[in-house]
C-alpha cells in the first residue's frame, strides 16, 4: 500500500475512507510543523497537507512524493513550479469551503457595519457607555451596493446572501458570467475602477497569486467612498495592509472586516487600536461540518486519482501530461 501522511488532526470522519486504500499516518500532534514533515516526508508518496509549506526544500526531500491534496481552497503554500519540476500533482478543496467562508464574510460585514463587535467591547469596559437615539450609529445593509471582487464559488455564495438582504450586487472577475448567471445572482458586471467607486461594501474573493498581490493598493483606495467597508476572507496579501491601516486610522473609509492578514499569524499591533475594524484569526472554514467536508473532499481527491484514475480539483493539470 502507498504511504499517506496527514499533517494535522482534522476530523476523523473526514478521512475515514483513506485507510481502505492507503497506509495512513495520522499525527499525534494537533499540527505537524514544517520541520516535523521534512524529517519524514521522504518515505511518503501522498500527503494530505494541512497548513504546511511545500517549497523547494520540501520537494527536494520528498523523493517519492506523487500527490499533494491541500486541505483548503488556497494553495499559495505550495510552490507549483517546484511541484511541476518534481512531477507532483497538487489538488485543493474548492467546494467544501464555500458556504462557511461566505457565512463568515457576511458575519464580518454585519458586525463591522452595525458596530456589533465594537458595541459589545464597549459595553464590557465602559460602565457609563452612552445609549440613545444618536449614539452607536452604524450602517444598514439594506439597499447598499456590494462589490464582489472574484465571482467564483465563494463570490457567488456571498451574492446569494446579499440578494436576501436586498443589496445591489456589482462584481469584477477574471471571467465574466453569462447573462443567465448574472440574472440568477442579480449581479451586474463592472470593471475594477467602476466597482471601487460605486460600492458601499467590497468583498475580496480572489486567490493570492503574483497577479493579485496588493490588488487593492494605494491607487485603488483613492477610489473608495469615504463610508465604504472592506471585507477580506480571501488572503491577506491581496490588500496592501499598510495602506488599509492608514485609511482606517484617518477615517478615509468607514471600516473593515478581516479574517486574513499579510503575515499571518502576525497582525500589526496598530490594528488593535482601531475601533472600526473587526478581526478574526483566519476562521473562514472553522466549523466542524466544514472541516469534516474539507477532509472528505481532500480524501476523495486522493482516492479518485489513485483508485478511480479520475483526477479532480487538480490545480496544476499540466503535470498530468508529464506522468
Amino acid at each position: 500500500m502507498q504511504k499517506l501522511l496527514i499533517t494535522g488532526r482534522i476530523p476523523e470522519d473526514g478521512i475515514k475512507n483513506l485507510p481502505k486504500y492507503f497506509k495512513v499516518t495520522y499525527p499525534e500532534k494537533v499540527q505537524l510543523s514544517n520541520e516535523d514533515v521534512l524529517s519524514i516526508i521522504e518515505d511518503y508518496e501522498i500527503i494530505l497537507a494541512c497548513g504546511i509549506r511545500a517549497d523547494k526544500n520540501f520537494f527536494d526531500k520528498a523523493k517519492k512524493l506523487k500527490f499533494i491534496s491541500n486541505f483548503g481552497v488556497g494553495y499559495d503554500n505550495v510552490d507549483l513550479q517546484c511541484a511541476a519540476e518534481h512531477k507532483v500533482i497538487v489538488a485543493n478543496t474548492p467546494t467544501s469551503v464555500t458556504e462557511a467562508t461566505a457565512e463568515l464574510a457576511f458575519g464580518l460585514m454585519i458586525s463591522a457595519m452595525r458596530r456589533i463587535t465594537e458595541c459589545d467591547r464597549n459595553l464590557r469596559k465602559i460602565p457609563d457607555l452612552k445609549w440613545g437615539l444618536m449614539h452607536n450609529l452604524g450602517f444598514t445593509l439594506y439597499g447598499k451596493t456590494l462589490g464582489i471582487i472574484g465571482m467564483g464559488r465563494i463570490g457567488k455564495s456571498i451574492a446569494r446572501r446579499a440578494n436576501a438582504f436586498k443589496m445591489n450586487v456589482l462584481y469584477f472577475s477574471r471571467n465574466r458570467l453569462d447573462k443567465k448567471a448574472e440574472s440568477g445572482y442579480n449581479a451586474v458586471y463592472a470593471d475594477k475602477e467602476e466597482l471601487l467607486k460605486n460600492s458601499d461594501v467590497i468583498s475580496m474573493c480572489i486567490p493570492h497569486t503574483k497577479e493579485t498581490l496588493h490588488f487593492l493598493g494605494e491607487n485603488e483606495f483613492k477610489l473608495l467612498k469615504k463610508d465604504a467597508f472592506i471585507i477580506n476572507t480571501a488572503r491577506g496579501p491581496v490588500i496592501d495592509e499598510k495602506i488599509l491601516y492608514e485609511y482606517l486610522k484617518e477615517k478615509k473609509i468607514a471600516g473593515a472586516g478581516l479574517d486574513v492578514f499579510e503575515n499571518e499569524p502576525i497582525i500589526p499591533k496598530e490594528f488593535f487600536e482601531l475601533d472600526n475594524v473587526v478581526m478574526t484569526p483566519h476562521i473562514g472554514t472553522a466549523s466542524v461540518s466544514a472541516r469534516t467536508d474539507m477532509g472528505l473532499e481532500a480524501s476523495q481527491n486522493i482516492i479518485d486519482y489513485f483508485i478511480h484514475k479520475k483526477p479532480r480539483n487538480v490545480v496544476n493539470p499540466e503535470v498530468l501530461k508529464l506522468i
